[in-house]
């Protein structure tokens, strides 16, 4: 399967309809774990290189934005997935709960803050799109407030975009079961433990709610200037591996080139 293959299967088409009972969680397009992971390896070998082409060029930045239910697997794709691009040119940033300074701001300013620079590549865990999902569901403003938001965040991905900003959006969609498991998990294994929060329970009571205000933000906020990619998740190899792949396809469509020998440096003979 040709990457390119894969960044369409995944994408929300601008303007679709977007229905989660109709994606399969589990779905693994008929590849092995093994050559998962085998094939995992060699494409976070392909980001080494193109992120170091993506530095040296700084024509561009990456913005990737990871969203899901509890347990699917933001930090794991952080880790494992995006394990070939290098620290230095790279910053992860988590957002929680608004600060009271944050809350003082509108809903944006702590995210653009964060935006990375051009040369850079920047991984949010959770992002902007909290501001339609959690404060919807545990109404903690009024609809006439996140509604607006939708449109307030292309706006905001678009200048993005017209100041060179690449933005990937990956929503890891996890199924119910596979979070009960996940959950069960971290009450049984002493070195999860730390991971496990009551308050996780409360929000999967709800995650009907949760879908469909997930449901809105696919299909309102995919653009062709920062689509929305669902990606398969109860399997962990295989969610590694699809984002992996996207990012590589989309810096390879760049096409950059290496900058050349400085001016000054021509003819230099070195003693």
């Amino acid at each position: 399967m040709g990457v390119k293959m894969i960044a369409k299967h995944f994408i929300v088409e601008p303007g679709s309809h977007v229905s989660l009972a109709k994606y399969d969680a589990g779905d693994t397009r008929d590849m092995s774990k093994a050559d998962g992971k085998n094939e995992l390896i060699a494409v976070n070998e392909r980001l080494a290189v193109l992120q170091e082409l993506f530095y040296a060029t700084g024509k561009y930045a990456l913005l990737i934005i990871l969203q899901g239910m509890d347990t699917s697997g933001k930090d794991g794709v952080i880790k494992n997935g995006l394990a070939g691009l290098n620290p230095q040119g790279c910053s992860v940033t988590s957002f929680k709960v608004p600060t009271s300074e944050e809350l003082a701001h509108d809903f944006l300013w702590r995210i653009h803050k964060a935006v990375p620079a051009r040369g850079m590549v920047g991984v949010f865990n959770r992002s902007h799109y909290e501001d339609v999902l959690v404060v919807r569901v545990e109404n903690l403003v009024p609809p006439t407030v996140w509604k607006k938001r939708y449109d307030a965040i292309n706006e905001f991905e678009k200048m993005l975009s017209d100041n060179g900003v690449i933005t990937l959006k990956f929503f890891l969609n996890i199924s119910k079961d596979e979070q009960r498991k996940r959950l069960e998990n971290r009450l049984e294994n002493p070195q999860d433990h730390w991971k496990f929060r009551v308050s996780d329970l409360k929000t999967r009571d709800k995650w009907d709610e949760y879908m469909a205000a997930y449901e809105d933000a696919l299909a309102k906020c995919s653009t062709d200037y920062a689509p929305w990619y669902i990606i398969p998740s109860d399997n962990k190899w295989y969610r590694n591996l699809m984002v992996a792949q996207i990012v590589a396809e989309t810096l390879e469509k760049l096409e950059l080139k290496w900058p050349p020998l400085e001016e000054e440096a021509q003819g230099i003979k070195i003693s």
